[in-house]
C-alpha cells in the first residue's frame, strides 16, 4: 500500500512559526519544496494544500492543516474522506517529546501520547493505525513544563539539530512513497544524528606577569 497523503502538523500564524510544536509544518515545508510542489490555501480541507501526480500511481497529497493543532483531524478527516485514502495511506510528521533534538522514527500505529494533533485524527478517521514521522524536539523533564515549552523556540543548536534530521528523513522519502516502508523505516532509523560539538573550554585569565 502506497502512501497518498503526507501531513505535517503545526499552528497557524507568524507567532508559531518558529516553535517546536511546528517541527512538522517544517517537514512538509521541505517535502513541498524536494517535489517542486507549492503549498496552497484550499478552504474545503481547512489548510495549504498540494496535488502531486505521478505517473501509473494515485496523485499524492501534501497538507498543512490551518486549524490550530487540536483541531489538525478536521483537515486531515476532510481531505482523506474525499479522495478516499485509507489510513494506512496516511503519513503524518509531528514533534515529539521523547525523541532529541536530532532524533527522528518512524512508526505506524500506537498511542497518540498526549499529543493532541495526533489525538484529533485518531478522532476524525476513527484509528490510530496511520504512519507517524516523530521528529525529537526534546522534553524539558517537568510534565507541568510541556505546553510552555512546546510553544517556545528550540535553541539555535537545537534548531539547526531538527532541521538536519528533517533533511535526513527526506532521503527515505522515495521509499516512503513508494510504500516500501520497512526499508524506509530501516534507513530512517540508521541514520544517526551527528555528535554534538564538545563545549568550548571557557577563555582561561591570563596569568599574573612575574
Amino acid at each position: 500500500m502506497t502512501i497518498r497523503l503526507l501531513v505535517g502538523l503545526g499552528n497557524p500564524g507568524p507567532e508559531h512559526e518558529a516553535t517546536r510544536h511546528n517541527a512538522g509544518f517544517w517537514w512538509i515545508d521541505a517535502v513541498a519544496a524536494r517535489l517542486r510542489a507549492p503549498l496552497a490555501p484550499d478552504r474545503h480541507y481547512h489548510g495549504l494544500v498540494a496535488r502531486v501526480n505521478r505517473a501509473g500511481a494515485e496523485p499524492l497529497w501534501l497538507l498543512q492543516p490551518m486549524t490550530f493543532m487540536n483541531l489538525s483531524g478536521k483537515s486531515v478527516g476532510a481531505l482523506a474522506r474525499f479522495f478516499k485514502i485509507a489510513p494506512a495511506e496516511i503519513l503524518v510528521a509531528h514533534d515529539e517529546l521523547d525523541l532529541q533534538p536530532g532524533q527522528v522514527k518512524l512508526k505506524l500505529g500506537g498511542s497518540a501520547a498526549g499529543h493532541n494533533g495526533l489525538k484529533d485524527i485518531h478522532a476524525q478517521l476513527g484509528t490510530l493505525d496511520f504512519w507517524r514521522l516523530r521528529l525529537g524536539i526534546g522534553h524539558p523533564g517537568v510534565k507541568a513544563e510541556v505546553i510552555n515549552y512546546v510553544l517556545k523556540k528550540p535553541s539555535p543548536e537545537h534548531r539547526e539539530a531538527i532541521a538536519q534530521a528533517i533533511d535526513r528523513s527526506l532521503e527515505s522519502l522515495d521509499l516512503m512513497l513508494a510504500g516500501e516502508m520497512e526499508r524506509a523505516m530501516m534507513k530512517v532509523h540508521a541514520t544517526k544524528p551527528p555528535r554534538p560539538k564538545p563545549p568550548r573550554p571557557a577563555d582561561l585569565p591570563e596569568p599574573p606577569q612575574p
